[in-house]
């Protein structure tokens, strides 16, 4: 096999520096500043605490101490989704390391370019069982793009260089490098820039015209084409580029849960969020099409249902930059392997090319998904119990911020919410936590988005459960000047467990009631927590009371603000497909999904 070698990403920005004799920890801050990075979260313990201390004295690398290790990968996820730029975390060997491991199996999930570095014990004592001892290579091989095992000082800098250049071209994802204490403890001769050699790694961005070609005609000759959008539109900036493709097809497009604000919200060819708890016209217009263009979607099941059944007369096309993820769940009649923001301007001429005599009549089909859109709005119903309705909320909140805002969610009913009843009209204003599902997501993203984008209102929308398990990062906010706006969306419950309980389990709510705002007991009580982290904290009960409540929010920069909204534990995510049942269900949503037959 022939090797070659290649410089770090953007040499030539950077000085080069003659040799000079520096510690391995050193190696690791400097090396950072050299690659542009200006921001890390963190926290120190003994196997990382070598790095540590030039970081101190570092002028270009701004340190934020999290309160757990956990909340800097999704810090460094909320930095990296906001903005497409490279998230980086740093931890300590054994528990440090493993608490970092849900985030960054949620950023290989979500494709988020991240770089986790972490502490590990002295190379002589690998495999002892040391103390704060873990193989966290091989604890986060399956779910990185890389994991790097590094013990020797020298190694430091191309290692750390060819990590971000990894974990921030092709697919992007997490890359882990595991650094030694002896090796950060070590001296060597640094010397910039290193080279990065990779001969396994070629990610492929250009595609074969033939296939481009072929996928044009057909979605010149399709009757009832579909854009399937994936997260690949935001994570390769090429929404500009989508918008330009649909406008010129006239084609019908549908934004994943991933996806939101990839094309605007506003614009009269979107159809909504398919899927599990998607728009009936989105969903339909999938299940109907005889053509899918699925662009840098992967056929989650949350958007398929029952996989063999999805989408059964449509022909595939599937445009993905990772070759893994084409014809995995569905076979792709014309594979494209190429970058999407690269793809779609190919396929744009090449589709001007095949139909340079006139655009095929696409009315038929519009007046079918124009009357699916007229039948079935987008709506909710008011709760019975007298308590706020969630979705009235979370639309307030939408409206009165703007579509300049970032609005992160956790998992759960809130997050349906979220993605239902916000208007997106940009990509990387939606944050959320969409492959793995993870729960305390929301407010450490938001922080994390809020270092990254300081001048925009940044929202955690978070559900009562979901909060309590992250949200000892407002000390984090507090202390570091970071002002974000956390909507607790409280039901006093775990709810969409509570909602799967009503429907599949007979209303046996086993394990879900958690006792934070119905009723006289509150465990804990959010406002007095808020009180207690130094931030401006707010409940509303009442509906005259919720935008008042927004807008004071909206104003309060000083320092972070939480907002318990009590909402009613009886509010239901509609429409719903149920796991593992077919998407065709009109039917399903006349009968279960009444909101869905009125206008709010």
């Amino acid at each position: 096999m022939t090797t070659e070698s290649s410089p770090v990403p953007s040499p030539a920005l950077v000085p080069s520096h003659a040799p000079a004799e520096i510690t391995g920890a050193e190696a690791v801050v400097r090396t950072l500043e050299m690659l542009g990075i200006t921001d890390v979260f963190g926290l120190p313990g003994g196997a990382i605490l070598p790095v540590y201390d030039p970081l101190l004295d570092s002028k270009k690398l701004r340190h934020i101490l999290v309160r757990h290790e956990q909340g800097a990968g999704h810090a460094a996820q909320g930095y990296a989704s906001s903005t497409g730029k490279l998230g980086v975390c740093i931890a300590t060997s054994g528990p440090g390391a493993t608490n970092l491991v849900t985030a960054i199996a949620d950023a290989h999930m979500d494709s988020v370019p991240l770089l986790a570095i972490t502490g590990q014990v002295f190379s002589n004592l690998m495999g002892t069982d040391a103390f704060q001892e873990a193989d966290i290579v091989g604890i986060t091989m399956p779910i990185t793009k890389h994991s790097f095992l590094v013990k020797s000082a020298e190694d430091i800098p191309a290692t750390i260089a060819a990590a971000v250049h990894i974990a921030t071209t092709g697919r992007p994802g997490p890359v882990l490098v595991d650094i030694t204490k002896d090796a950060q403890q070590a001296s060597f001769a640094f010397s910039w820039p290193p080279k990065i050699d990779l001969p396994g790694y070629r990610p492929i961005t250009k595609a074969h015209g033939k296939q481009v070609t072929a996928a044009a005609q057909m979605l010149a000759e399709a009757k009832r084409p579909v854009l399937y959008v994936g997260g690949g539109i935001i994570r390769s900036k090429a929404s500009a580029e989508l918008l330009e493709l649909a406008e010129t097809t006239g084609v019908p497009v549908v934004t994943t849960l991933m996806a939101r604000g990839a094309f605007p919200d506003s614009h009269q060819q979107h159809l909504g969020m398919p899927g599990m708890h998607g728009t009936v016209p989105a969903v339909l217009a999938l299940q109907e099409a005889d053509l899918l263009v699925a662009l840098g979607a992967r056929f989650d099941d949350r958007v398929t249902g029952k996989s063999e059944l999805f989408a059964p007369n449509a022909k595939v096309v599937h445009v993905d930059i990772d070759p893994a993820e084409i014809s995995k769940i569905r076979v792709a009649d014309v594979p494209i392997v190429g970058d999407l923001k690269d793809v779609l301007v190919d396929l744009h001429a090449a589709y001007r090319e095949q139909t340079a005599d006139g655009r095929p009549d696409l009315s038929e089909w519009w007046a079918t998904l124009d009357g699916l859109r007229a039948e079935f709005p987008l709506g909710f119903t008011e709760p019975t119990d007298g308590l706020l309705s969630p979705q009235y909320v979370i639309q307030r909140i939408g409206e009165l911020t703007g579509p300049e805002g970032v609005y992160a969610a956790g998992v759960g009913q809130h997050q349906m919410w979220a993605a239902q009843f916000i208007k997106y009209e940009r990509p990387n204003s939606w944050l959320n936590s969409g492959g793995a599902g993870t729960m305390g997501y929301a407010v450490p993203a938001a922080m994390g988005a809020k270092v990254a984008e300081p001048n925009r209102h940044v929202w955690a929308i978070d559900g009562d459960g979901c909060f309590q398990m992250t949200n000892q990062e407002l000390a984090t906010c507090t202390l570091n000047d970071i002002p974000i706006k956390v909507a607790v969306i409280n039901n006093s419950s775990l709810g969409m467990v509570r909602q799967w309980q009503t429907l599949f389990y007979d209303g046996r709510y086993s394990n879900t009631d958690l006792n934070t705002g119905h009723g006289s007991v509150r465990v804990p009580d959010f406002v007095k927590l808020a009180d207690a982290y130094g931030a401006l904290g707010i409940r509303v009960t009442r509906e005259d009371e919720v935008d008042a409540a927004i807008k004071l929010a909206l104003e309060t920069n000083d320092r972070p603000v939480v907002i318990d909204f009590v909402v009613s534990a009886d509010a239901m995510v509609w429409p719903m497909v149920p796991q593992g049942v077919s998407n065709s269900y009109v039917q399903y949503a006349r009968d279960h999904s009444p909101a869905f037959s009125e206008e709010d």
